[in-house]
């Protein structure tokens, strides 16, 4: 089953809030230049497609990998037969 739009960020949201942990959202949103309303929104997952500069500059502030942000909030791929070995 694929994730949906919002599927995908509700788990972003979610993961840049456990990143965060006790620190507060006001100092997290100042560090990436962000308002603190554009990071609750992304956090809650009402901004589902955060730019990508955005989503760069949290992941930085709160020393996560882009690599593996993108890994946890791609949409799942469905089980199939190989259409490149064909």
């Amino acid at each position: 089953m694929l994730r949906t739009r919002n599927e995908r960020g509700e788990r972003l949201g979610a993961l840049l809030r456990q990143a965060r942990g006790e620190r507060s959202m006001v100092q997290i949103a100042a560090a990436a230049n962000l308002s603190a309303e554009t990071l609750r929104k992304i956090e809650t997952g009402r901004a589902p497609t955060p730019a990508f500069f955005t989503v760069a500059a949290l992941a930085s502030v709160l020393g996560l990998s882009l690599d593996e942000l993108a890994e946890l909030c791609a949409p799942v791929a469905e089980e199939g037969p190989d259409l490149l070995s064909a």
